[in-house]
């Protein structure tokens, strides 16, 4: 989704049982809640952001 939508090459780390967070460097921008993952348009949104103000 991040390389279709706006041309980032992600990097997947194992984390924790469940655990569901996105970086754009050394932020969290987005991450999983107790029950749901983020939309996608939240993540794509958050990462856009961040990499305008990176």
């Amino acid at each position: 989704m991040l390389k279709r939508e706006l041309d980032v090459e992600a990097e997947l780390i194992e984390g924790g049982r469940g655990e569901f967070t996105v970086w754009v460097g050394d932020d969290v921008v987005a991450k999983k809640g107790w029950v749901r993952f983020p939309k996608e348009e939240v993540i794509l949104s958050a990462v856009r952001q961040a990499l305008s103000e990176g």
